[in-house]
């Protein structure tokens, strides 16, 4: 059996640009699903389920804000706050899944198209390791084959980053390739670059079982390794700032194509 979710086989890169130079580089896998999807890899492929326990899995409660409609109910409301509406809506969903149980995503990407293919916005969910989660909805102009976004940092992400800053994020929609790229600025200018490029693979039990070979653990490694790369910013001494819990611990925003913004 065919679906159009799908496994993406890349790598994650960030560099840092001041004012101590670092540069960090993971061989990671990625998943993207189909929203409407979601119930029949559950039953289909023993590897994964969807909110229960497998191997690979994905749970709604990671993701949104847990609501029991599902996830492309939430996501059809911030289109509708938005002011776009879609009887025909498609949503894919780019991240990682809970392997054994365990996951940890501090970007999730949601595009969202028209029955005929056509892409109408991206939603950018951000997650930081303190339990906060914050989502940019940002509507697509164009014909979506290149998307280029900009917002501004609504949420505390990283102790070595500050909270005046701007996202551009530089996006190639999931097809043979995907590619998520960001660049984070402050007043001073570029400060970080962070991307996610892989290769399309189809899903299947055969398929999920070499991602467990090749990447053991990962989303282990993914938290493990953002404390490492965290020492070794604080053995550079690089500033720090303190993080203020969010006043809303999972909330959006929404960024309209004038530029202006709301909550």
């Amino acid at each position: 059996m065919s679906f159009a979710s799908a496994l993406y086989t890349g790598h994650v890169l960030h560099v840092r640009h001041r004012p101590k130079r670092h540069r960090l580089r993971y061989s990671v896998f990625s998943l993207l699903v189909d929203l409407d999807e979601l119930p029949l890899l559950g039953r289909s492929l023993r590897l994964f389920g969807h909110n229960r326990r497998a191997v690979f899995s994905v749970h709604d409660a990671d993701h949104g804000d847990g609501r029991r409609e599902g996830l492309k109910s939430w996501v059809a409301g911030h289109l509708a706050d938005a002011g776009i509406a879609e009887p025909d809506l498609r949503v894919t969903m780019l991240c990682y899944p809970r392997i054994f149980g365990f996951v940890f995503n501090p970007l999730t990407v949601y595009f969202c198209s028209r029955g005929d293919g056509a892409m109408v916005a991206i939603l950018y969910e951000v997650c930081n390791t303190f339990g906060e989660r914050h989502t940019y909805v940002i509507p697509v102009e164009g014909d979506g084959r290149s998307v280029r976004h900009e917002c501004a940092k609504r949420m505390y992400v990283s102790p070595f980053v500050p909270m005046n800053c701007t996202y551009r994020f530089n996006i190639k929609p999931p097809g043979e390739a995907v590619a998520i790229n960001i660049g984070e600025s402050d007043d001073e200018g570029a400060l970080l670059f962070a991307s996610f490029v892989g290769e399309r693979r189809e899903i299947s039990d055969a398929a999920l079982l070499r991602m467990l070979l090749t990447y053991p653990l990962m989303t282990m490694k993914v938290v493990v390794g953002i404390h490492w790369e965290a020492l070794l910013l604080w053995l550079k001494r690089t500033p720090i700032y303190r993080h203020t819990p969010a006043a809303i611990p999972v909330a959006s925003t929404v960024v309209l194509q004038n530029e202006m913004e709301k909550p």
